[in-house]
């Protein structure tokens, strides 16, 4: 019994530590988020979005790694782009770039596994871009497209439905007085926590997954499976298979980082970390809501294309990197060997969290208890733009 109680303080405490090196790098990119959702509309993105050019794709995918992190919204985001206008092609660009090339993601990348890892998930990013509109130019037929429009215009619900039908953008008049308006300061605090709701069970899955996997299995297990000191043979395998463990993870968006640490820590490829984090968009309620939104043959096909375009990309920026001789070599992964301390990650933790309760009071006292309650059943609730105005005169 004592030997259990003690894994599991282990696991917990790996977690918890992993998750206080984090806090600061994952608010601010919510915040980043949040500023830039306030400041560009849902439907400016739609409108551009409705041609298969290189412009459209351009802007894609700058707006994807301006939204929300969070791989449900991004998915029913994307839904709503398409019923809008938004070509299919552009509006699944929009949700790789909301999931793999964020702030946020790019942030937590940074402080647990280091910049060429980063780096790695940006290159790697803007070629999946580059491989989807190739792909999708080359095989996604007329009769597809009207499939997953016909099926779309249902408007079955998968989730966080609500942040797809939400547009809070504060617009009208220069860029510095929309920012420090009211308004914005009242979208900002609902976009922040619209993103903290949406991912929270992911983060807490992710993180305490990770702790548990990192205090009890032992690396010598990861190094067979991925067959690690192969060389280029454990790069081409473990972007092969990176993406597959992905798929029965169930975590998506940043909650799949501190896994992606684990599997480094254990023997991972450096391909194969890359391509497990680009696939959180085919874990497996993401495949069963693609089938909701699109149809069964539609969805099927995004799987295949997506997977291919993560293992290619994974490979492919792996190579790139073993090429020029930055292919990280340490794997002790410096987080599993703290704990929480003294510090100044933890002053920007603590700066963070009192930033935090700010716009907490101003997400209380404008509806934003509410607010959430309709992000699930967006048909029950009315939250728009114009009632949180109409709150914010009020306080």
């Amino acid at each position: 019994m004592t030997s259990i109680l003690q894994h599991l303080g282990d696991a917990i405490r790996l977690a918890v530590a992993m998750f206080w090196e984090v806090l600061w790098p994952l608010a601010l990119g919510f915040l980043l988020s949040a500023v830039v959702e306030t400041l560009v509309s849902k439907r400016t993105v739609s409108r551009v979005l409705g041609a298969d050019t290189p412009r459209s794709v351009a802007l894609a995918t700058a707006f994807g790694a301006a939204s929300s992190s969070c791989s449900y919204a991004a998915v029913a985001v994307g839904r709503t782009l398409f019923r809008k206008g938004a070509t299919l092609a552009n509006s699944i660009i929009f949700e790789f770039a909301s999931t793999n090339l964020v702030f946020e993601l790019g942030l937590v990348l940074l402080i647990l596994l280091g910049w060429q890892f980063l780096t790695a998930e940006l290159i790697g990013g803007l070629l999946m871009v580059v491989l989807l509109a190739l792909i999708f130019r080359a095989t996604l037929r007329r009769s597809l497209v009207e499939r997953a429009r016909a099926q779309a215009e249902r408007g079955l619900l998968g989730r966080m439905e609500g942040h797809a039908a939400m547009d809070m953008s504060v617009d009208g008049g220069p860029f510095l007085r929309r920012l420090l308006s009211g308004r914005a300061l009242t979208a900002i605090s609902h976009y922040f926590f619209m993103s903290v709701y949406s991912l929270w069970s992911d983060l807490a899955i992710g993180f305490l997954a990770a702790g548990a996997l990192g205090a009890w299995v032992p690396d010598s297990f990861w190094s067979r499976l991925f067959l690690s000191g192969h060389g280029v043979g454990t790069e081409v395998w473990g972007a092969l298979v990176g993406p597959l463990v992905a798929v029965v993870s169930f975590v998506c968006s940043v909650g799949n980082v501190p896994l992606a640490a684990v599997l480094w820590s254990g023997g991972i490829g450096f391909s194969g970390v890359i391509s497990f984090i680009f696939a959180d968009l085919i874990i497996l309620p993401i495949i069963s809501i693609h089938r909701r939104y699109y149809g069964g043959r539609v969805s099927a096909y995004l799987l295949a294309v997506s997977y291919a375009t993560m293992a290619v990309a994974g490979l492919a920026v792996g190579l790139l990197f073993r090429a020029l001789g930055r292919t990280p070599t340490n794997r002790d992964v410096t987080v599993f060997a703290q704990t929480v301390s003294w510090n100044y990650n933890t002053v920007l933790d603590i700066a963070v969290l009192a930033l935090i309760a700010v716009l907490l009071v101003r997400f209380l006292r404008t509806g934003g208890v509410a607010m959430l309650r309709a992000m699930e059943h967006p048909g029950e609730h009315e939250h728009d733009h114009a009632a949180m105005a109409a709150a914010h005169h009020c306080h």
